[in-house]
């Protein structure tokens, strides 16, 4: 019986070592599982700061780009305002140059035509008319100012004059004619006001 016992008792030995070999394994596998999901725990926490770090870089390089993009529409209209301005004034200087012509004719127009001379007033008046024509054309007009109120944006006072029956502030002369192109002072007229 003793044999029996004893290899009862070695086979009982056996399972409990197996058994504690098959705890053991198990311990094991559980470990290996929790550094497993601690690790992945980790390698997802990694993940999200870069991804983080990722969002407010993108963030940065959009608002960067939105401002460059601003800076790149304000030039854009700068430039276009520029240009249309200098269309809209292109002619301004050579305006300018020639207005001393203009108003040469206008002296020798003023003078009386005689029989000797017709031909000449006639050709003169026909210059005239073509440059005041092509003048128009561009924006270039005159500025009306004998009997209209004394405006210093359009006039220039060289002289004044009392003058009875009529009121203080109004143009009664012109000596030199005030130009504008479009909207813009060419050259201010010269001119004579009542006091």
């Amino acid at each position: 019986m003793t044999t029996e016992n004893e290899t009862m008792v070695n086979e009982t030995v056996e399972e409990v070592v197996e058994t504690e070999e098959t705890v053991e394994e198990v311990t094991e596998e559980k470990k290996e599982k929790k550094k497993k999901f601690f690790e992945k725990k980790n390698e997802t926490e990694e993940l999200k700061n870069r991804i983080a770090e990722l969002e407010g870089e993108c963030a940065k390089l959009k608002n960067e780009y939105l401002k460059a993009y601003a800076d790149t529409e304000n030039t854009r209209r700068r430039l276009q305002n520029d240009f249309d301005s200098r269309q809209k004034y292109r002619i301004q200087s050579f305006a300018l140059d020639i207005l001393p012509a203009i108003d040469n004719l206008e002296r020798a127009l003023a003078q009386k035509a005689t029989p000797e001379n017709e031909s000449y007033v006639k050709g003169v008046e026909m210059i005239y008319n073509q440059l005041m024509y092509a003048l128009n054309k561009e924006g270039v007009e005159v500025i009306e100012a004998l009997n209209a109120p004394f405006d210093a944006n359009w006039h220039q006072a060289v002289m004044s004059e009392e003058v009875e029956g009529t009121e203080a502030g109004i143009v009664i002369e012109v000596f030199q004619k005030g130009y504008k192109l479009k909207d813009r002072l060419l050259r201010p007229a010269m001119v004579k006001v009542s006091e």
